[in-house]
């Protein structure tokens, strides 16, 4: 009896989380190359020998990926109200994060920015008490101080997302810093990038990885100028192989919790309008709300 009470409550608590993420994300959530049902020029479906509606690739960019924000993975504005706190501790004058921020607009985000250095624990836990996720861009040298690092776990330990952004040596002083702190996890070494992937061919190979959420309607993406590699560990999925074979970025969910480390932050400013970034970035915090979590809790606010 009690394990038929259980099994009922896993799939009433199932139900719960697809529901949540249907108020949130697009139809085809998960597809990287969307297609939709071929019409002739009149207008009527094309069939094959069987009389099934035979189906084409939706319009791409001139990239290769779909084109179109119904094959993000969120809705446009489904995350209106919801903020983003960034510490952006690397800066120069070119990197001014206003792409990243009209493309998360487009979700509904709203993005509150510290520039060069954090603020104090106390008013980064205040900033953190009305955010969704967190995003840290890492400097050559730490910024974070044990206070910082302690407010931040709380905050992911209470399933809030966090995204850790480092770079080709040495700029990832704090990204990893955090990540060891956080998930046992960080990153090392300087390759050139520069390079387009398209999707993986095997586990191993560069690319991305095919029919996670946070790579939806995408089927090539721009790896980043010169970038880190991420260190193999067993709890991060990864998400982009570079064009060297290196693992560039991955994400981590276990036990309610989510996180993304990377380790090429040069394209959130550098050839923004190659194949993807906007789109990847929309994706990935659309995943960090964890919407399958606190879809409910959105939805009251």
């Amino acid at each position: 009896m009690k394990t038929k009470f259980l099994s009922m409550l896993w799939v009433l608590m199932l139900s719960i989380q697809i529901l949540n993420a249907q108020n949130y994300y697009n139809r085809l959530a998960g597809v990287n190359a969307p297609t939709i049902e071929a019409t002739d020029h009149t207008g009527e479906f094309i069939r094959d020998e069987s009389g099934n509606i035979k189906r084409e690739a939706v319009k791409k960019d001139h990239h290769g990926n779909a084109q179109g924000n119904q094959y993000d993975l969120a809705i446009d504005g489904a995350f209106e109200g919801q903020t983003i706190v960034v510490l952006q501790l690397y800066h120069e004058d070119r990197f001014d994060f206003e792409l990243p921020k009209a493309a998360l607009k487009e979700k509904g985000f709203s993005v509150y920015r510290y520039i060069s250095n954090p603020p104090s624990a106390q008013q980064l836990k205040k900033d953190l008490d009305k955010a969704c996720q967190l995003w840290i861009i890492s400097d050559s040298y730490s910024k974070l101080n044990d206070e910082h690092l302690a407010v931040i776990k709380k905050f992911f330990d209470s399933g809030r997302g966090v995204y850790i952004w480092g770079d080709n040596e040495p700029y990832y002083a704090d990204a990893n810093r955090l990540a060891k702190h956080l998930i046992g996890a960080e990153m090392n070494g300087n390759l050139l990038g520069d390079r387009e992937v398209g999707l993986q061919e095997n586990l191993l190979s560069p690319g991305l990885r095919p029919n996670h959420l946070i790579t939806t309607g995408l089927e090539f993406v721009y790896e980043g100028i010169t970038i880190a590699t991420l260190n193999e560990h067993q709890h991060l999925d990864p998400l982009i192989y570079g064009s060297a074979g290196n693992l560039v970025t991955a994400a981590y969910e276990k036990n309610g919790k989510r996180l993304i480390l990377d380790g090429g932050f040069t394209r959130l400013y550098i050839k923004w309008d190659t194949a993807g970034t906007g789109r990847y970035v929309k994706n990935a915090a659309a995943w960090l709300v964890n919407v399958e979590r606190f879809g409910e809790e959105l939805g009251k606010k």
